[in-house]
């Protein structure tokens, strides 16, 4: 899955920018719970993980948001404090993780998720891609 170079990712308006090595790259996925839609104003997110040791904000003031997920697990939505936009999460389940939101990316060709989460709260009018595993809300660990 991971790229050998190294990704860079940054907000709307530029301000927030942050990179991170490709190769350590662990999986992509589509995440279809109420919260990602509500922070993305979509039908889903698309989240790439990677390890917070291969992370490194470079500039910007970065805001955060906590919620506590339907699992009981918290969930801080990292956004830029400037225009807004969603940058990357953290899971208190998955700690060492940041889930880099795949828009934010500079180039977000190479991403290919592997599964679909929440599936039972995707909208009627998004897609949810079944060409790959779906769970009906967290996969199992």
């Amino acid at each position: 899955m991971g790229q050998s170079d190294l990704q860079a990712g940054a907000c709307l308006c530029g301000a927030s920018r942050f990179e991170f090595d490709g190769s350590a790259v662990v999986s992509a996925h589509h995440c279809h719970c109420r919260d990602c839609q509500r922070s993305t104003g979509s039908s889903m997110t698309t989240i790439v993980l990677v390890p917070d040791s291969s992370f490194r904000e470079l500039e910007g003031d970065v805001g955060d948001f906590t919620v506590t997920g339907e699992s009981g697990g918290q969930v801080t939505r990292c956004f830029c404090r400037q225009c807004g936009s969603p940058l990357y999460s953290h899971v208190s389940i998955m700690p060492g993780v940041k889930f880099v939101k795949a828009a934010a990316l500079e180039d977000a060709s190479w991403v290919q998720p592997i599964s679909s989460f929440w599936t039972s709260s995707a909208q009627p009018w998004g897609h949810v891609d079944t060409a790959i595993d779906g769970f009906e809300r967290n996969p199992a660990g």
